[in-house]
């Protein structure tokens, strides 16, 4: 018999069992493990400048503050996950992303046995060119789409300023990724 040191072996079990706890609480609880990926994957060394265009709003139905809203958001997260020195629009830059606002719609959702909507949706599109100058092929032509429910008992005005900063959020990312990112 080897004489090991009960503060080891306890310290041993005591370990499993948190361990063996910790695992069945995340299969119990549907624990998922969750990875973000939001660096750049650019050569600094040859990409150095961005130009950043404005975004009109060309979608039928038309709420102002968003395209201020949105650009904000898109230069502060480039400035924030880049180095890249951000310029204004129709500047001779090393990448370029430019676009327009194209659809800002409300649809009412889950119907209720009255016949009458429960939540309605708010849904943004925003097209985006993306030129990069340094190499070929990697230009992008694409839309973008998100979208919030909300409670049909709200008002619009009410939650149109909150909502429009999380669809801008979210869409700025998927621009993001699909651009700069390359993941």
């Amino acid at each position: 018999m080897t004489n090991k040191p009960l503060l080891s072996i306890i310290s041993r079990g005591a370990l499993l069992l948190i361990l063996t706890v910790g695992v069945m609480s995340c299969i119990v609880t549907g624990c998922v493990p969750s990875f973000k990926f939001n660096g750049a994957s650019l050569d600094y060394s040859v990409y150095r400048t961005i130009s950043i265009g404005n975004f009109p709003i060309r979608a039928a139905l038309v709420y102002p503050p968003l395209q201020t809203t949105f650009e904000n958001e898109l230069l502060n997260y480039i400035s924030r996950n880049t180095r890249l020195q951000t310029l204004g629009a129709n500047a001779n830059s090393d990448l370029s992303l430019e676009g327009e606002i194209t659809a800002y719609n409300l649809t009412p959702q889950a119907v209720t046995e009255d016949a009458y909507a429960s939540k309605t949706r708010l849904t943004i599109t925003v097209r985006v060119k993306y030129t990069d100058t340094k190499k070929e092929n990697a230009d992008l032509d694409q839309s973008f789409t998100a979208y919030r429910d909300f409670d049909a008992s709200q008002m619009l005005t009410d939650v149109q300023d909150q909502l429009c900063q999380e669809i801008s959020e979210e869409i700025v990312i998927q621009i993001f990724n699909a651009t700069l990112s390359n993941w």
